[in-house]
């Protein structure tokens, strides 16, 4: 069975309690596996044109409602703060959004601890200036499928007035579904309540569908705060877009200079991330990689750390057991359920090689871009980078940072738990360079059609009534 049928497998019309025809199908829908897809970052420079842009644009989204349905490309659309301005929606609906995405991610650095070589100044300039108003996102299974839905998308460009094509990134991987490291990646979803997705096992519950989709009720048994007016906030969602350069050749030879075997070497990534490159959990797994386990949705997210209370198997500094910690016990008490994300990271460039070196790091580009959605998606990535990205008190490790995405201004270390007294590494350093980023905004389809038609004027138009 693959991946996608998988899913649909999980689906129970039965089940479904949200408008999933207006909720855009990028939301609630994997990407598949392999995947293949692209992401154009456009600048409105004109507002009516904007808007008829993505009045064109959004015939081409697709809902969630064909969650069981058989495609092979779909295409998602988000607004940056500054994109919603220049479509000219009005003022008052726009102070109604969240601080933070109105500000916009560079002015977060302080709060996102985008410091030094990750500071907005050193930013690719596609992401400067509030440059990237609108983002569109296509994913498929394969290059044929890709480019056909990529002429359907993009093709208004073609004759579009008032909207410049600032750039356009093509991303995909093989059926191993690696990011650039080699590990498996975007195993842990949440599975949404009111979805119709059965969870798969491992997950205790399904989470609220508020803490995803506005305008539901959320884990405190109420909604998020929506924008205004309710056309254009209900069932919309937050989104944070953040483009990582993967310095590959430097983790391994990172790993070369602690490990004085390939197994030594493969075994401190593992403890690193948290899992084996297959995907295989440590916690299930804890001296050798399983593929077959790596490969199977039923069981590959089937535990929690209680029964690893010590981090013997894996430690409480990995990167997955950090940006998920479960059902371990946590120092500084947190609900683990309020910062859970839908995670649609695109992985990008050549796969990873065991003979890759920090020299080979300049000359070819690898990457990915971290994208979350959540209905909290800026409070929770602010938490993240403070908190659970760039400091260890939580688990008490002081200043110790995550190994894999943290911000090392100086080699830093990774504690590995062990009888009769704990290793630590040391000259961790920054493996994933920000190279930008946006907060966005990925309005339901009644939405996007309310944009692309200026519906705000329809209010204040003058009647015709003859009455």
């Amino acid at each position: 069975m693959g991946y996608l049928d998988q899913l649909r497998s999980r689906f129970r019309r039965e089940h479904v309690s949200l408008d999933l025809d207006q909720i855009q199908a990028l939301i609630l829908r994997a990407r598949p596996e392999p995947y293949v897809g692209l992401h154009a970052m456009l600048r409105v420079d004109e507002a009516a044109g904007g808007r008829d842009v993505i009045a064109r644009i959004a015939q081409h989204v697709p809902s969630a409602q064909d969650w069981a349905q058989d495609r092979d490309a779909w295409v998602g659309v988000a607004i940056s703060h500054a994109g919603l301005r220049a479509l000219a929606v009005p003022e008052e609906s726009l102070a109604t959004f969240p601080l933070p995405f109105q500000q916009g991610m560079a002015a977060r650095a302080e709060q996102l601890r985008d410091v030094g070589e990750n500071a907005p100044e050193t930013w690719e300039e596609v992401f400067g200036d509030d440059g990237c108003h609108v983002a569109v996102t296509i994913y498929a299974v394969g290059q044929p499928e890709l480019r056909a839905a990529r002429e359907q998308a993009l093709a208004t460009l073609d004759d579009a007035v008032g909207v410049t094509l600032l750039g356009v990134h093509e991303f995909g991987v093989d059926e191993e579904a690696a990011n650039p490291f080699g590990y498996r990646d975007s195993i842990a979803q949440p599975t949404v309540a009111g979805s119709g997705v059965v969870p798969v096992p491992g997950q205790e519950r399904a989470i609220a569908a508020g803490e995803f989709v506005l305008g539901e009720d959320s884990e405190t048994g109420a909604p998020v705060a929506m924008p205004s007016p309710d056309i254009l906030g209900r069932n919309g969602s937050f989104v944070v877009v953040r483009k990582y350069q993967s310095r590959v050749g430097a983790w391994n030879d990172f790993l070369r200079d602690s490990g004085s075997t390939v197994d030594e070497q493969d075994l401190l990534g593992a403890k690193m991330v948290g899992r084996w490159r297959s995907g295989a959990p440590l916690v299930l797994a804890p001296e050798a990689d399983d593929p077959a386990l790596g490969a199977d949705p039923e069981r590959n997210d089937d535990f929690g750390y209680a029964d690893d209370a010590h981090g013997l198997a894996c430690p409480y500094s990995a990167h997955s057991r950090r940006m998920n910690p479960r059902d371990g016990e946590l120092t500084i008490l947190t609900d683990v359920n309020l910062h859970r994300i839908i995670r649609r990271s695109s992985t990008f460039g050549p796969a990873w090689r065991r003979d890759l070196t920090a020299a080979d790091d300049a000359a070819e580009d690898r990457g990915i871009f971290f994208i979350f959605i959540s209905a909290r998606a800026y409070d929770t990535i602010e938490f993240l980078q403070q908190e659970w990205i760039n400091r260890g008190n939580f688990i008490d490790l002081g200043d110790e940072r995550d190994p894999v995405v943290g911000v090392h201004e100086a080699p830093g270390n990774f504690t590995i738990p062990d009888e009769p007294v704990r290793r630590r590494v040391s000259g961790v350093s920054t493996f994933n360079r920000l190279r930008g980023g946006e907060y966005m905004f990925m309005p339901s389809l009644p939405a996007l059609e309310w944009i692309g038609r200026a519906g705000w004027l329809e209010q204040h138009a003058p009647s015709t009534s003859t009455a």
